[in-house]
């Protein structure tokens, strides 16, 4: 069942991210998705949660309230939800054709598959940091939420969007290829078991590969571009083996 609340003292997508972390973390709490601009937040929970429950887990800046108009959904349009999704990820999409077709432009003529390989890389932690760079404190609330090492160290969520971007500059530029592959590995790695226990868990929550400017759901499509990345890496450290 879910329940509409309304949710007063955010005034940014930090905000929105910590009060969503914060709702998820109550047990029997399935999925939480907050509306920034009209103060909102829809739960689905599996059992029915006190209001009082529901403020005791936020900090002191937000309130929460029931709306009178809450409800309750038993039926849900599979297919609806399904076309909901794509949409959602459209501009996840847009962005993976517009990296592979420049890649493949600047490498067509020779055709290198390492260096195509080496420019989708470049281009996909530069184009990826630059969304992230936009709210880094935003970013950071959301990778908390599904990034092991992010969870356990804030700090790392701050800096992961500069570690991006050097290693985007580093693919681009050519330079220490090597080290910039065994980074690769180390922190998608990571990132792609947390993207797989929030899969696991059936955990609705927002993915943070774009920042929190565009609001993406945490799909397979996220476990799918992680893991692209990571077969790319192992693919070019075995050429330098």
């Amino acid at each position: 069942m879910k329940h509409i609340y309304t949710v007063s003292g955010m005034t940014c997508n930090g905000c929105k991210n910590s009060v969503e972390k914060s709702l998820l973390s109550i047990e029997n709490v399935e999925s939480v998705s907050v509306d920034l601009e009209k103060k909102e937040a829809e739960i689905k929970m599996s059992t029915h949660i006190s209001v009082d429950d529901l403020q005791k887990v936020l900090s002191e800046k937000f309130t929460i309230t029931e709306k009178n108009e809450t409800k309750e959904i038993l039926v849900v349009d599979f297919k609806e939800e399904q076309k909901s999704e794509v949409q959602q990820l459209f501009p996840l999409f847009l962005i993976f054709a517009f990296i592979t077709t420049a890649s493949i432009l600047i490498n067509i003529n020779p055709w290198s598959t390492e260096e195509f390989m080496l420019t989708f890389m470049g281009l996909f932690y530069v184009v990826f940091s630059f969304f992230k760079l936009l709210d880094v404190k935003g970013f950071s609330t959301s990778f908390q939420m599904y990034d092991p090492l992010a969870e356990k160290i804030p700090t790392y969520g701050f800096i992961y969007p500069f570690i991006e971007l050097t290693l985007g500059v580093f693919f681009l530029m050519r330079f220490q290829i090597l080290s910039a592959l065994i980074i690769t590995l180390i922190i998608l790695g990571i990132t792609t078991i947390g993207v797989t226990k929030s899969l696991l868990d059936k955990k609705s929550i927002k993915c943070a590969c774009l920042g929190s400017v565009l609001n993406l759901p945490m799909t397979k499509a996220t476990f799918i571009e992680n893991t692209i990345m990571i077969l790319m890496a192992i693919f070019m450290i075995f050429q330098f083996i």
